[in-house]
């Protein structure tokens, strides 16, 4: 194409804007949900496209060429006359990968560009980012879970059952010869997995090098004499480079996976699992409704969010909760663990359900969900009427009850830690 010297205009860049396909090996395709009340979807999806790409919606100048409309300028995937006088649509956006740097830019760019600008343009009332296609040649730039949830439910001799998590309660207060006492009852009942709350950083009454260094050796000891793996988990949460020295320190103390919060950024994911460390990743999501809730004007779909964690390297993630206190509808839910665990060029993440997690929802969860997950609790653990390590233990019963297809009154009767458990907080059918 012969991109000659001319004057610009908006009818030029609207024969670049609208194209009703792109070499999709060559762009990033994000679908976006938009309504308005003071235009129509024509200006909006134009808006968004030209914002977020190369710049002003409206106004040409003379440093814009063709060639920076055939390069650089996003696509519309739609004919133009679908999009006029209409008040709401779903919208596909092709960003060229030319406009980014992936192995430097990461995630962070590219959230940049996919919810940056266009929330800004008062001609849109609406905007969410409902699903995103990566090309081949972006993912490349990303190494994807470490492990995956076949090689540890392997390490942890669950191949068979869900994974048992544990939850460090209460969140903060208790110093480390405490949690470590929490912790080795949590062994004994047969958790996989044991997780330092979010709020847990590095306090002075229980700083983070001693309690992880402590508790590591007691989680270690415990396994080599059991025979199995036990992911206990650090939390880490912090600025950088503080994030990094704590993940670094852990994996030296011997501890299997870190704890980090979305809060410390997308890219904080991607830059420790670069540093390929032999440990696994658990992505905590707590306040993410802040950007994930359909209630906002302007969200990205959890979905999104758990394409991005599978891409950038996590290998658990609470992806959310099946008849807690938190409940994801079912669709829902199937449809998050599909991101998490369905056909990929990256290993299956471990979706960690919790939030009002109890022995009595194992059924109905394993029935409906499957046992390539974990169920992740607290208090149903620690707050188990006869101690955390009966707790642990009522879990494990639980699966067993459900792998024999027994019933559950009846198997009940000879397990007492079941039977408390039950009583207490019930039994869900599947």
């Amino acid at each position: 194409m012969d991109f000659s010297s001319k004057k610009i205009t908006n009818s030029d860049l609207d024969r670049y804007l609208f194209e009703p396909h792109v070499d999709e090996e060559e762009h990033i395709l994000a679908t976006y949900y938009m309504e308005s009340h003071r235009s129509d979807m024509f200006e909006c999806a134009r808006a968004l496209a030209v914002g977020q790409s190369i710049g002003n919606p409206n106004v040409r100048n003379d440093y814009e060429s063709e060639e920076v409309f055939s390069r650089n300028l996003a696509k519309i995937l739609d004919k133009d006359t679908n999009l006029r006088s209409r008040k709401r649509a779903e919208v596909t956006i092709a960003f060229p990968l030319a406009n980014f740097d992936v192995p430097q830019d990461g995630v962070t760019q590219t959230l940049v560009a996919l919810m940056g600008g266009q929330l800004d343009i008062d001609i849109i009332d609406k905007c969410c980012l409902l699903d995103v296609q990566f090309p081949k040649k972006y993912q490349s730039c990303f190494k994807g879970p470490k492990y995956g949830i076949h090689e540890i439910k392997k390490r942890c001799k669950a191949e068979n059952r869900p994974l048992l998590g544990g939850i460090v309660k209460p969140k903060i207060g208790i110093s480390k010869e405490k949690i470590n006492s929490l912790v080795l009852e949590m062994l004994r009942g047969g958790v996989d997995f044991i997780k330092e709350d979010e709020i847990l950083g590095n306090p002075t009454f229980c700083k983070f090098e001693e309690r992880v260094e402590l508790i590591s050796n007691t989680v270690n000891d415990f396994c080599q004499s059991e025979g199995r793996e036990v992911f206990y988990t650090p939390c880490i949460n912090a600025d950088y480079p503080y994030f990094v020295e704590r993940a670094k320190f852990a994996k030296k103390m011997g501890a299997r996976s870190v704890h980090l919060n979305f809060w410390a950024g997308m890219g904080a994911y991607k830059y420790l699992r670069d540093l390929d460390m032999d440990m696994a990743l658990f992505f905590q999501k707590s306040g993410d409704k802040i950007l994930t809730s359909r209630t906002n004007s302007y969200y990205m779909a959890w979905k999104v969010v758990c394409k991005l964690a599978r891409m950038m390297g996590v290998d658990f993630i609470h992806a959310g909760m099946w008849g807690g206190y938190l409940s994801d509808s079912k669709m829902d839910l199937l449809e998050i663990m599909n991101a998490l665990k369905g056909p990929s060029d990256f290993k299956p993440v471990v979706p960690s359900l919790s939030c009002g997690s109890h022995p009595g929802l194992v059924h109905s969860t394993v029935y409906n969900f499957g046992t390539d997950l974990m169920m992740n609790a607290g208090g149903a653990i620690t707050g188990h009427p006869m101690g955390t390590e009966a707790g642990a233990r009522a879990f494990r019963q639980a699966f067993d009850c459900m792998a024999e297809n027994a019933n559950i009154d009846e198997y009940a009767r000879n397990k007492p830690e079941l039977a408390a458990a039950i009583a207490k907080w019930g039994f869900v059918k599947p």
